[in-house]
């Protein structure tokens, strides 16, 4: 038995990437609690764990195993080759997401052509409250707030993030299908309601309309 097959077990056994630290403490504590099994590694250091890591990193590669040594920021961890990578994701399919609602997709096609767009304008164009399809549109990551509207009240603004773009291919909002048409085309808006603005501030400018 050498050095390296001992950490080659634990880094087999571990559930997580493991340091040298960790490796060396393990190393050496076997065999505290039963005299009869004495440890020939108790007194490793933490260079010939270091050099025992290198070792084996080298040997995997030579033997043309399917698994080989990745250091990591948490430290080191057994993994298998990329080049396994499609018969292993059999193991671990990936969860398909929910796909979106009509509400949803409704409500994402219009803050996609009119953002940045405010709830009372959505809600102009659906007829309906969309508080519930905006939460579950930013929970998924597709819509995030930017910012205030600059009228009275000072609204939320809703827009589409860099995920959305990912998500649907798009490498920016001028790739969404008909995408000028489609901004230009009229949509009806809220009624702005007029609050008077308090004594110490200036009146609110009214947003400039959208393109």
């Amino acid at each position: 038995m050498i050095l390296s097959q001992v950490i080659e077990a634990l880094l087999f056994a571990a559930q997580k990437p493991l340091t040298a630290r960790e490796l060396m403490s393990a190393i050496k504590g076997a065999g505290a609690e039963d005299e009869l099994l004495p440890n020939e590694f108790s007194k490793t250091t933490e260079a010939q764990v270091a050099a025992a890591l290198e070792q084996l990193r080298i040997e995997l590669v030579q033997q043309g195993r399917a698994f080989e040594l990745a250091e990591k920021a948490e430290g080191w961890q057994l993994v298998s080759d990329p080049a396994y990578g499609s018969w292993v994701r059999q193991l671990f399919p990936a969860v398909k997401p929910a796909r979106l609602t009509p509400p949803s997709l409704e409500t994402l096609a219009i803050i996609a052509y009119r953002q940045p767009i405010t709830r009372a304008d959505i809600e102009a164009v659906r007829g309906v409250a969309v508080d519930g399809v905006l939460q579950n549109l930013m929970e998924r990551g597709l819509v995030k707030i930017g910012g205030r509207a600059e009228v009275p009240g000072r609204p939320l603004l809703y827009e589409t993030t860099q995920f959305f773009l990912e998500h649907f291919g798009l490498r920016d909002l001028n790739e969404l299908p008909n995408a000028e048409e489609l901004r230009t085309r009229y949509l009806p808006t809220a009624p702005r309601k007029e609050e008077p603005a308090p004594e110490e501030s200036a009146p609110a400018e009214a947003a400039p309309a959208q393109d």
